[in-house]
């Protein structure tokens, strides 16, 4: 089982795996998702050595990582840099937003896409996916931990089935007192930055700086908490979202819908 990038095999009529010692070998696609610009393929036939995945999550600004790929297909290529920024968003070639990337200043190239992102202790961080031209040094990687949830649903399912509230957000810390004073699981949160006009966010009273705590009772640490949480949770069925507003701790009713790739 191979993990890359979507826009790598999406639509592919034919796709091969070239391994290191040279040899092609046919691959199929198991399961492809453009929202998330995540993809698993398979091969047969062939003894390789797996990467270790870590936690994406536990990485910090700063924080050495290297990136390996074939940039214009000069083959096993090594770059290195750190990690510039946590929680970025990125809209995939879908033109749903990503959100929860990591960007990082280790160059990448055409060609390094699906390649993986490697923290110094040698476990894959993050999946290579894009840079922005010609800027230098700004290019974003998917976090192992989304690849991971992604990754086994589209080996169950081959496809992944969310659901929509349609909210811009990110992971961020909550203020000690708050975590003390409501008892609460988890020390981070998803803040929202805003809500689509007549979304279910909207609907359910959802306001920008409003902080996401939990879903359908289940802790949301952080937006792959929410992206996992709504891929589990019914579509058009009323689901209890508790937030926090400044210092009060609010329940909504919330209805969310089932995405589309546009979404």
């Amino acid at each position: 089982m191979i993990l890359t990038n979507s826009h790598v095999v999406h639509d592919a009529h034919r796709i091969e795996v070239t391994i290191a010692d040279g040899h092609r070998i046919p691959a199929r696609t198991i399961g492809d998702d453009p929202a998330t610009d995540l993809a698993v393929i398979q091969i047969d036939g062939a003894s390789l050595t797996a990467a270790t995945l870590g936690d994406s999550q536990g990485l910090r600004v700063g924080q050495l990582v290297i990136a390996i790929g074939n940039p214009y297909g000069f083959q096993s290529t090594v770059t290195a840099g750190v990690v510039s920024a946590l929680g970025r968003s990125l809209r995939s070639y879908s033109g749903r937003l990503i959100e929860d990337v990591i960007q990082t200043d280790a160059s990448l190239n055409p060609g390094n896409s699906g390649g993986p992102l490697v923290a110094s202790a040698g476990r894959v961080v993050g999946v290579n996916t894009a840079t922005i031209l010609p800027a230098q040094g700004i290019c974003f990687a998917i976090g192992i931990n989304t690849a991971k949830f992604v990754a086994s649903r589209l080996l169950r399912d081959g496809r992944i089935r969310r659901s929509y509230i349609g909210v811009s957000a990110q992971t961020v810390p909550i203020h000690r007192r708050l975590v003390r004073y409501y008892d609460l699981p988890k020390e981070t949160g998803v803040v929202v930055l805003s809500t689509e006009p007549d979304s279910p966010a909207k609907r359910a009273g959802l306001r920008e700086g409003d902080v996401v705590i939990a879903l359908a009772g289940q802790p949301v640490a952080g937006v792959d908490d929410l992206h996992r949480l709504l891929s589990d949770v019914r579509s058009s069925g009323k689901t209890e979202l508790t937030v926090l507003r400044g210092t009060e701790k609010l329940s909504l009713a919330i209805v969310p819908e089932e995405a589309h790739d546009a979404n």
